[in-house]
């Protein structure tokens, strides 16, 4: 979808990268690596999204870092837009929305830090998960949006074991829900 919007493939993934997840950030050698392209392609593109203010840089040393400016006018709709072309958003609606007593739901692995590798790594926490719909929806959502979803089912015991490995890698949080208190 954003390919037939945006001509430059690495804009594309600069935005994929800062906007999937926007507590990302990267300096141009890690975004050259990951990206297998050329410094000055990518300088040049990330010079054009900090001039139009969508990305904000810090300087650490001798690194430039690159990160998502939360608090520009159009942060809403851009990562809406990116959420979109990944399928993220048809994730949440398709297969969140059907499943039954979810109290966590979150993205791990190549997604969270805003690499689109084609693989969503989904975490499930939650009581009753409906299985037999969950698989359903699983396999039709990922012909909607052509990428593979991998999801890993916990409850909420098995959830409070792993959380503190969970919390020290990078993810993105879709829904979490709290509980009422009386």
């Amino acid at each position: 979808m954003l390919k037939s919007i945006i001509t430059s493939e690495v804009r594309i993934k600069l935005l994929l990268k800062f906007f999937l997840n926007p507590k990302t950030q990267a300096y141009l050698r890690q975004l050259s690596n990951e990206f297998q392209d050329s410094t000055n392609g990518i300088r040049v593109e990330l010079n054009r999204l900090v001039e139009a203010n969508i990305l904000t840089t810090e300087q650490k040393g001798r690194n430039k870092i690159y990160r998502a400016n939360t608090s520009h006018p159009l942060f809403n709709e851009i990562r809406s837009i990116v959420l979109k072309s990944t399928g993220i958003e048809k994730v949440i609606s398709n297969i969140l929305n059907k499943l039954g007593e979810v109290k966590v739901a979150f993205i791990r692995g190549d997604y969270a830090v805003g690499h689109d590798s084609g693989l969503i790594e989904l975490v499930i926490v939650g009581n009753e998960i409906n299985r037999k719909e969950l698989e359903r929806v699983r396999k039709k959502t990922e012909k909607l949006i052509d990428r593979k979803i991998s999801i890993l089912i916990l409850n909420e015991d098995e959830f409070k074991k792993l959380k503190s490995k969970f919390l020290s890698e990078p993810n993105l949080v879709l829904m979490t829900k709290e509980r009422k208190r009386k």
